[in-house]
């Protein structure tokens, strides 16, 4: 699903999506709708979402947006959220709101992993493998910081903490491709 979801609209004006962007909250609006939103307040600091108040740090336009060309004002839309990418999508996000951003963006890479219409860069597709695979070996290997056999289930802590460290990666590596594609840079 690349774009909104049928018979959704958008939750500020109320009307059908007109060039529609997903934030990095998962919640989708038109573009020129939440780019208000950022220019009513701070332009120092990313708007927060109307529906769930967190910082919105990362716009992505639907692929069907760039289709929509012939109309005039879409390609200044589609310019302003790229500037609204690049100021505040590499932002150093804390932990936790990298946490809050973890489905949105392993959702989208498993997407774009398994849909052969989508392409992703090569170097990123094997550091996103190659992540995941030595995380799996980590954890089914006998050999752990924490060992198993001695402090039971807190054994099994070290597993977690090890693919939640690859999860947030993965995250992060994706991220970084959808602030190129969608950041201008």
């Amino acid at each position: 699903m690349d774009g909104p979801p049928e018979n959704d609209v958008c939750s500020i004006c109320h009307g059908p999506f007109h060039v529609p962007c997903q934030a990095n909250c998962s919640h989708w609006f038109c573009a020129s709708c939440i780019l208000q939103v950022w220019d009513h307040g701070s332009a120092l600091q990313a708007c927060k979402c109307p529906l769930c108040r967190r910082p919105i740090t990362l716009l992505v336009p639907s692929e069907s947006a760039s289709r929509l060309y012939q109309d005039p004002e879409v390609p200044e839309v589609l310019r302003r959220v790229e500037q609204y990418n690049r100021h505040f999508g590499q932002h150093a996000n804390g932990l936790l709101q990298r946490m809050q951003d973890l489905p949105f963006l392993l959702r989208r890479l498993l997407r774009d992993m398994t849909d052969p219409q989508r392409s992703l860069p090569f170097v990123i597709r094997a550091r996103v493998y190659l992540a995941v695979f030595l995380s799996g070996i980590y954890v089914l290997s006998p050999v752990d910081l924490i060992p198993e056999g001695f402090l039971g289930i807190i054994g099994l802590l070290d597993d977690l903490i090890i693919t939640f460290i690859c999860f947030l990666h993965v995250a992060a590596l994706y991220r970084s491709v959808l602030l190129f594609r969608h950041g201008g840079s």
